[in-house]
């Protein structure tokens, strides 16, 4: 059994998270989710929009940043899982 975690300002979010239910596995499915939502949001900015590719590119990208952002949130959850 480990030790008490001691909270400070970076954990105390994670902790907050872990103490409202969130499990890690709800992260993970996001992170794969946010994946297909960034082509998803690229095809449909190509086509609804008439600002070029370039914006549709910017789109994707961003939210296809959200994945290693859940992806590491879920990873931290597990650690309050053991």
């Amino acid at each position: 059994m480990r030790p008490p975690r001691p909270i400070d300002e970076e954990t105390a979010v994670i902790k907050a998270l872990h103490d409202a239910g969130v499990k890690s596995e709800w992260a993970y499915t996001a992170g794969f989710a946010s994946i297909g939502l960034s082509f998803l949001a690229w095809g449909i900015s190509r086509q609804a929009e008439d600002a070029g590719i370039d914006r549709a590119d910017r789109w994707g990208i961003f939210v296809g940043h959200w994945a290693p952002t859940f992806f590491g949130v879920g990873l931290a959850l597990r650690s309050y899982e053991d």
